[in-house]
């Protein structure tokens, strides 16, 4: 298959940035099934004494994220924060307007920290800058990460929480350029906002880091104008700008669903020149970096919309059922992020269990691993120390909203410690495989092939199930090797692609 094949030079020197565990993120939200019934379920088999399921946490340990975003998301907006501490049964019962849900508040800052913290998880918080502002944003803080002394920290020590929880990671609110959002401010306003926030919950612990809103997406007809606006208040107050998009297959186009990722690394181009031009005004040489803290497939054309929800406690809420096509798809966003670790710091795919998410539960029943659970796992498992720049050569493939796009897109990262090489690699092709040649160049050792997963099916759109969970997963394969210096593999026809390579002894 000469004619079909993808040429790529992988070199040591061709080097992007270092690979940040902070990539691999995930998202807890007050959402539909994603917290109750979802992580936590007092009278699910395997709860353990705090209420959290034991099945789901295993799962979250296999997916391995590092990162994860909370409460929210659209939630946040019109979140207290206080209403979700001490006793449980003295909390209040909210409407939470976001998602015209019933919120009871029985799940709040201690125990979703006490959660993450089990699960070696690196807590990313959110605070409400939609209806509330600085008071509580610095008072979040203060209880959360102060040791003790003032009113705030010994509340927390008071509801059983001695040491504190030292949060590092803080977004100032989320998505306050949507019109949906509760709380929707200009640029100006939030900028201003955001910079007087940022300044109080630094004066309360200097050691945290700050992420500004950015776009709830690059369609808005604020974007670009937003970020310079927002960023010409708080570029010296902040570490990060975020980014959010989300993706789906519109009007039977799956080829330019399957290039989404072009969209995804335009988008991330265009808010990196946006803040080096905010750095150039200011003749600074700092580097912003961007958190890409909300980005999946969401399939939102079948979504009728928050005003026809009724008020419910836990409803099923966007709950897709991922297909092999959206693994592929979440293969190849996860390639584009790492094309760009010297910018990307953060990212969080959203949501981590039901709601657009990797892991699927039943009330009582089972957990399992959706089609997109895989690209994840297996990125954040192998995926470490420096993202090489990894240039395709070879086939196209024509499409409707993004024009001629490569019919293979890989990413290397090179772990310097070991000297293991590891490429993802995505088949874009729905109808043909296409063999991969890499060119290994600038390694001081020979390499072999340690493995070869593929996940792909006959069928693109297999799913997984409560009754068939294992219906679609990555399987190893043989034919990948070495030749002189060169690696060659045959990709199969719509895959996600992982070959890990070890020096030889």
């Amino acid at each position: 298959m000469t004619d079909g094949t993808a040429h790529l030079v992988v070199d040591p020197d061709f080097r992007i940035g270092a690979v940040d565990p902070r990539l691999f993120g995930t998202f807890v939200e007050h959402m539909g099934r994603c917290v109750y019934t979802g992580i936590h379920e007092p009278d699910h088999p395997t709860a353990d004494r705090h209420g959290f399921r034991g099945d789901v946490a295993g799962l979250v340990r296999e997916l391995g994220p590092t990162v994860v975003r909370y409460p929210g998301g659209n939630f946040v907006s019109g979140y207290r924060w206080e209403d979700g501490v001490g006793p449980v049964a003295d909390r209040p019962r909210r409407l939470d307007l976001a998602w015209r849900s019933i919120e009871p508040n029985t799940v709040g800052v201690n125990e979703f920290l006490g959660w993450a913290r089990g699960l070696d998880l690196e807590p990313m918080m959110a605070v409400n800058l939609g209806t509330r502002g600085i008071d509580a944003a610095r008072d979040l803080v203060e209880y959360c990460n102060h040791p003790g002394g003032t009113a705030l920290s010994d509340l927390r020590i008071a509801h059983g929480v001695k040491e504190p929880h030292g949060v590092r990671l803080w977004c100032l609110g989320n998505e306050l350029d949507g019109p949906w959002q509760i709380g929707h401010k200009t640029a100006d306003e939030y900028g201003r906002l955001a910079l007087e926030t940022a300044k109080a919950m630094r004066q309360v612990d200097p050691s945290i880091e700050l992420v500004a809103c950015g776009s709830s997406n690059s369609r808005m007809p604020t974007f670009g104008c937003w970020e310079a606006t927002v960023l010409g208040h708080t570029f010296d107050e902040v570490d990060y700008i975020s980014l959010h998009a989300y993706y789906e297959e519109v009007g039977g186009d799956r080829a330019s669903f399957l290039a989404s990722a072009a969209d995804m690394d335009a988008f991330i181009d265009a808010v990196v020149a946006t803040a080096d031009h905010v750095a150039a005004r200011r003749r600074s040489r700092r580097r912003l970096r961007l958190s890409f803290d909300e980005w999946n497939v969401w399939y939102y054309s079948r979504f009728p919309g928050e005003r026809h929800l009724e008020w419910a406690h836990a409803p099923r809420l966007i709950e897709d059922t991922y297909s092999v096509t959206d693994a592929v798809v979440v293969g190849s966003l996860l390639i584009s992020l790492l094309r760009h670790a010297d910018r990307v710091g953060v990212a969080c795919q959203a949501q981590l269990v039901n709601v657009i998410a990797p892991i699927r539960t039943e009330p009582g029943g089972a957990a399992w691993r959706q089609t997109t659970f895989y690209p994840f796992a297996q990125a954040a498992r192998h995926a470490r120390g420096t993202a090489l720049r990894t240039e395709v050569r070879g086939p196209r493939l024509e499409t409707a909203k993004y024009g001629g796009v490569t019919a293979v897109d890989a990413v290397t990262t090179h772990d310097e410690d070991t000297g293991e090489l590891t490429l993802l690699a995505v088949n874009r092709d729905q109808n043909a495989p296409r063999r991969l040649e890499a060119a290994l160049r600038g390694f001081p050792a020979a390499y072999r092939v340690v493995e070869h997963t593929v996940l792909a099916d006959p069928d693109p759109d297999a799913v997984n199930t409560a009754d068939h969970p294992d219906r679609v997963v990555p399987r190893r394969v043989t034919g990948a090797g070495i030749t002189g210096a060169t690696l060659h593999a045959e990709l199969p026809a719509l895959s996600w692609n992982v070959l890990r390579l070890a020096p030889r002894p």
